[in-house]
């Protein structure tokens, strides 16, 4: 059973996302919450596996209700998604830094919303190669400052090439037959490198790949 918390702070919006998840197997709505405060404490409480976020909301923003959540020890399991109405728009990247594991339209399709749900319950990041990219062009041309990314210098050569795939938008099967290896051996230079960065996720070494400088904007590796 996956467990669901929904924070939006469009009545309307949490009634449409509930009755979908509602009706499915295997889903659980733990809760609603209009605020990001409200959020921050329903996920307290209820240590969701999966937390749908509006990006803006009134007494805090979902922005920050995530860095919250996701500087909470006790809430390591919790796997944010962040809902916008505007596709990458400028908040997008400012999330995934904050901890997001993805981000959603509001307007998706049912059947893709919960494929999302699985997906970022199993821990994986909600990035697809395509997705990447664009957040690539759109954002990380501006990155913002560096000066807290942590070094380079915990990973080897390999888990540097990985990442730097990764960030890229390749897949654990691309990133394979790009380095000749096994896709289980990307898996575990891509779960080292995680577990040396504090990554959560993914999207966590995504975010790290760029601001670190081992890649930059242009989908060039660093040396």
């Amino acid at each position: 059973m996956i467990r669901v918390a929904l924070v939006d702070d469009q009545a309307l919006m949490r009634a449409g996302f509930r009755a979908l998840l509602d009706a499915e197997d295997g889903i659980e709505v733990v809760g609603e919450a209009a605020d990001g405060r409200a959020g921050l404490d329903l996920v307290r409480a209820a240590v969701p596996d999966v937390a749908l976020i509006d990006v803006q909301m009134p007494v805090m923003t979902g922005i920050e209700a995530t860095r919250r959540i996701a500087a909470d020890p006790a809430l390591a399991g919790v796997r944010v998604v962040i809902l916008t109405n505007y596709g990458l728009d400028e908040y997008v990247f400012d999330a995934l830094r904050a901890g997001a594991s993805g981000f959603l339209l509001k307007d998706t399709e049912p059947a893709d919303l919960l494929q999302a749900i699985e997906v970022v319950a199993r821990g994986e990041a909600l990035l697809s190669p395509a997705v990447t990219r664009t957040l690539i062009g759109e954002f990380v041309s501006r990155p913002p400052d560096r000066a807290d990314a942590p070094g380079l210098e915990c990973l080897t050569r390999r888990e540097r090439e990985v990442t730097a795939l990764a960030a890229r938008g390749l897949t654990n099967e691309e990133i394979a037959a790009h380095m000749v290896i096994s896709p289980l051996t990307a898996k575990t230079h891509i779960s080292r490198a995680m577990t040396k960065l504090g990554a959560r996720d993914r999207a966590q070494l995504v975010v790290f790949a760029y601001e670190s400088g081992l890649v930059t904007a242009r989908g060039r590796a660093g040396t």
